[in-house]
């Protein structure tokens, strides 16, 4: 938060790709793209849940881009405000306001038969901004 309302800005961290998207139409292709965006958001669930049936594969639309060299635009933000200089004088607090997400304890879903306990994967999940930016 700046001094002047102007030079408000947020911290962010942001991916841009240009090319032209593909439908994965080819089924081996399509059900192992799923597979890895799967274990990407929640490493190691895909081993333990059910597979997707051959309507839920129908049903979802799993899309490729060709990455090329300089068709990527990655872009930080981080740090206080850029007040002009004279805005440096007034009596107004400026910095930065932190905010997170955060991983909380697992909540059993109510439908969750007793005694089945929380997988480790689950459990001991963490996602740090290097392991978001890794590719399985």
């Amino acid at each position: 938060m700046a001094r002047a309302m102007f030079h408000h800005s947020m911290n962010y961290r942001s991916v841009v790709v240009f090319g032209q998207a593909t439908e994965i139409l080819e089924e081996e292709e399509k059900i192992e793209s799923m597979r890895i965006f799967s274990d990407h958001v929640a490493p190691g669930r895909w081993n333990v849940c059910r597979l997707p049936n051959p309507a839920e594969i129908k049903a979802t639309k799993m899309l490729k881009v060709e990455m090329r060299d300089g068709h990527v635009s990655a872009k930080v933000r981080e740090g206080p405000p850029g007040d002009d200089d004279e805005d440096y004088a007034m009596d107004v607090w400026a910095g930065v306001l932190p905010l997170s997400l955060e991983v909380k304890a697992p909540i059993d879903d109510p439908k969750l038969t007793a005694g089945i306990p929380v997988p480790d994967h689950v459990a001991h999940y963490t996602r740090t901004p290097k392991e978001s930016l890794q590719r399985p």
